[in-house]
Formats: C-alpha cells, structure tokens, sequence
C-alpha cells in the first residue's frame, strides 16, 4: 500500500480525518487503518451514484420473480401488508445507518461500529456473516445468469456463461470504484423504468383502458377475500419480503467512498421508504389486481421467467414479446446484484482484515483505490461455490445458499443494536445531537421494533420444517446462518476475551470528516460544461429518484 502523503487535497480522491492522539484506545477498537487518509480507497462514488445505488438495492429478482410466490401464498392483501410491514422496518434500519454512516463514513461500516460501539466479537461476527452472505450471493448469481442464458441458446454450456459473467464483475470492480458506481447508476435507471411502465401498463390492463375486461378489484374478492390463508399468509409473504430487500443496507458500505458522506448518505437513506413504497408496493398492487392469487403460474414465475408475474401483466397487455423482455431485464439486474455481491464483501473483508480479524494480505489496495486481493478473494469463493452446483448433487451448493438465508436480517438486526449503543454513548458524553450530520427520526422506538420483528422472523422462518413429516436436513439447513453466528461469536469472545464498549470509553472523534475538506469545491458540479443530453437525463434521473 502506498503511504506516501498526498502534496494537495482532492475532494473526489481524498478526504482528511481527524485523528487524535490521546483520547482513543486502539486495543480496544483497531481504526488506523481503516480510518487515515492514506488507507487507498478513493471517495470515487457522487451523489448520483449513491442515490441510484440506494434504489437499485431495494430492486431485485425479489421484485421481479418472487413476487407471484408472494400473492400465491398470502392472497393480495396478505401480500401488500407484508411488504408494508418490511419496507417499514427497511426505512427504521436504514434511517439507523444512515446517522452513523454520515457521522463516520468508513469501509465496511456494519462490522466496524459494532465493533466500536457494542462488543468486538460482535463486530467480528456481523463482518464475517456478512461476507460469507454475499460472496456464496455472487454464486447463486452466476448460477441465475446460466440459467437465464438458456432461455435464448441452449447449445452452449451454460458454465460458459457463468465464467463470461464472473470476468465481467472481475474487470468492473478491480480497476476504479467510480466503474462500479457507473453500472450501478445505469442499471438502477432501466430497473426504474421497467418498473414505471410496469405499474402504468398495469393500471390499463386493470381498467380495461387497452381494450381488455375491466378487472377493478375483483381479485380481492374471490375465495377467502384478500386473506386467504390469513395470519400464517402474511408471515410467510413477511419471510420472503424480508429476503427480497436483503441489500438495501448496501449504502452503509458506500459511504466510505463517497465524495461527501455527510449529505449525500442521509439523502440516500431518506428517500428509500418512499421508493419502496413505490416501486414495490405499487408493483404488488398491480400484480394483485391483475392476476388472481389462484392462478398456478404465479407459483412458477420464481423458476421461469415465461410466467414471472411482470411477464403475464405485459402479456395480457397484449406484449407477445414480454418473456423476452423481462428475460434481458432479469439478466442485467443478476450482473448488478453479482456486481453488488463482489464491491459489498470485497470492503467488508477489507475492514475485517485491517482490524486484524482476517489475514493482512487483504488489506492490499492497487494503484487506482481497490482492495485487489480482497475482490479477488470474494470472486475466488463466488466460483468455487458456483463450481459445487455443477460437479455434485447438489446438496453443497443448497447448503452453502442456506448458510446466509437469514444474514440480511441478522444485519438489520444488529445495525440497530448499534444504533442503540451508538446514541446512548453519544448522549452519555454530553454530546449535542445537533453536531450530527443527519439524526435518525423515532428513536429508540424504530431500533426496537426492528429488533424484536427481527428476532420474530428469524426464529420463525423454519417453522414449516418442523411439521411432519419432519426433515432433519431442512431442520439443519433452516437455521444453518444463525448456528453459524453464533460459532463466530462465541469463538471470537473466547479466544480473544474481549470486553464491552463501555459508554464513556466510546470514541466520535475518530474517522469524522472534517468541515473545511467537505466544504472544498462544493458546487463545482453545477459549474461544469455538461452536455445538453446529459442535462436532461440527470433531470429524468433526478424526477424519477
């Protein structure tokens, strides 16, 4: 790593930390090389990327396959209140996140403040969960684009394309961030579009406007009403809400890399309860309205494309081309959920190594920011994992899937556990909330509910393998991730006995960007010699966000 001091500073490159050298005791939190100026990562991301990033984690394959699984399984009503429910605990995390990113933008935030701010073996265990979560994600991922590559050529293998993929998130995440940032911003744009035409197309095929039968609301009242399968309905629809929003935590990593933290973190956070609300709700609306819950290929869109529900809206629109449509959609948004995958975890195990919970080699940056070995290594894992799908029955690579089935919420979780003892220390120090760059709106009551919903779903989600007859793999396999912390944290606190943060010992000085580096250049976009076209995307863009 190079530490030669920078001779001038660069907004976009660089920012200056305030470290101080009395006050803060690095044996029990390890923040030098996470925090000083010449760490290597650069603040590449704008505000634009952060915003688009914020939304494009909220849209997914969820959104896209899963959704029909949903209305199948809780009815119409039991869907939209589901997802209302979970898009209120995704806007109580991120509003959480989003005051400690702001106050202190490192890499890999999640496991550095719970290190900092609750208990190091906390911090060790959400680090390591977190990038097991995402490195076994780009698998499945390279898994999805195989299959989806079927669809149109059945004559090549389909590992060919998994390995043509891989290359590409290799070469998008190893050279700059702003790449990363660049396919996100773009891709994040056709997922707002689909979705926009999607609930206007919806809308016409609902009442009849493109020459159909007018719908309405009768969906809603066929047998069993909108609840069908009532309370069980909702919590099932809850469990697989909760998955599909896994990774809108995302910007949280961000920060680390953003030109100005301060603002454009609490912007992004700020408007993502609004967004789900949009793009998701709306969206299972549409599909409610549309499409009876009895209809059997609503259970299939989640292994076929042919019959996502997206597809049979635009079918019944009279769009013959719709499969093909959503079949490029779905493709590019598994690139961008990979390409997610490999910059999330590729930072996360760059805090873990430079905190020293994973080998130093990892700490290695290039000449252009990036932490080649620790996007290397998650690329490494993504392969090997995909590889197990291939060469066995199976059964590796459905475990190695189960493992983080539940990572997202034990992240949300523990981010407002953090929260809590981020803002009691705070306080306890006399500190001014008013100092802070954001300050998260319903506190404490927002971390609670997080926590104790959490805590519900994550207990709960396996319920079904306990009926009989029972099946002591999926038993296994169910509750894999949860055993799987809790190895990570009672081995960390054994081995290395480290004690609680106490209140009074938390350190808010460390890794807070200074006010005068922030302020440098602020403006200067809006001096800039933009293109006409540009201009008018970035009004489209900023209209739509």
């Amino acid at each position: 790593m190079d530490t030669e001091k920078p001779k001038h500073v660069d907004h976009a490159a660089t920012t200056a930390i305030d470290l101080p050298s009395e006050t803060f005791d690095t044996s029990s939190v390890s923040t030098e090389a996470t925090l000083t100026p010449n760490n290597g990562l650069k603040r590449g991301l704008k505000a634009r990327h952060i915003q688009m990033i914020a939304l494009g984690g909220t849209i997914g394959t969820g959104l896209f396959m899963s959704s029909g699984k949903a209305i199948s399984s809780g009815g119409p009503g039991g869907a939209l209140v589901a997802y209302g429910i979970v898009g209120l605990l995704v806007f109580c995390v991120m509003m959480s996140l989003g005051e400690m990113a702001a106050f202190i933008p490192v890499s890999g935030s999640f496991s550095h403040y719970a290190k900092r701010f609750v208990d190091p073996s906390l911090g060790f265990m959400l680090g390591w969960i977190y990038w097991v979560n995402w490195s076994v994600g780009v698998a499945v991922e390279l898994t999805g684009v195989a299959m989806i590559m079927e669809y149109w050529v059945k004559s090549i293998p389909s590992v060919v394309w998994s390995i043509i993929c891989l290359a590409i998130l290799v070469c998008i995440n190893v050279f700059s961030v702003k790449g990363y940032g660049e396919v996100e911003y773009w891709i994040s744009f056709v997922k707002i579009v689909t979705v926009v035409v999607f609930i206007i197309v919806g809308i016409c095929v609902d009442t009849g406007a493109i020459g159909g039968n007018h719908i309405g609301v009768s969906n809603f009242h066929l047998e069993g009403g909108a609840f069908p399968f009532g309370f069980l309905g909702v919590f099932n629809v809850f469990i697989t809400a909760a998955f599909s929003f896994n990774g809108v935590e995302i910007v949280g990593i961000t920060a680390g890399e953003s030109e100005n933290p301060h603002k454009t973190v609490p912007s992004a956070v700020k408007q993502v309860f609004f967004r789900i609300v949009l793009f998701y709700i709306l969206s299972m609306l549409i599909i409610g309205l549309v499409i009876p819950y009895t209809d059997p290929d609503l259970l299939k869109g989640s292994g076929n494309i042919a019959v996502s529900p997206f597809t049979l809206v635009f079918k019944k629109a009279g769009a013959a081309w719709a499969a093909d449509l959503m079949n490029a959609i779905i493709l590019i948004t598994m690139i961008s959920a990979g390409n997610s995958g490999v910059y999330s975890s590729s930072r996360t195990l760059l805090a873990l190594a430079q905190d020293g919970s994973a080998p130093r080699i990892f700490t290695r940056i290039n000449r252009w920011g990036i932490p080649i070995y620790s996007v290397l290594a998650t690329c490494l894992v993504g392969c090997l994992a995909f590889l197990t799908s291939l060469f066995s029955s199976g059964v590796v690579f459905n475990w190695l899937t189960a493992l983080p089935s539940v990572a997202g919420l034990i992240v949300w979780v523990t981010i407002s556990i953090t929260h809590i003892r981020f803002r009691m220390g705070y306080e306890a120090q006399g500190r001014s909330l008013t100092a802070l760059p954001y300050v998260a709106p319903f506190f404490p009551y927002g971390d609670i509910f997080v926590i104790i919903v959490g805590c519900i779903v994550i207990a709960g989600q396996g319920y079904q393998t306990f009926l009989p007859p029972i099946d002591p793999k999926n038993c296994v396999a169910s509750y894999l991730s949860v055993m799987f912390c809790i190895v990570l944290y009672f081995g960390h606190k054994i081995f290395k006995r480290p004690s609680f943060v106490k209140l009074l010992e938390m350190d808010f000085e460390t890794g807070t960007l200074k006010d005068d580096v922030l302020s440098i250049k602020e403006g200067e976009d809006l001096h800039e010699d933009i293109p006409l076209w540009k201009r008018i995307l970035k009004k489209m863009f900023t209209l739509l966000a």
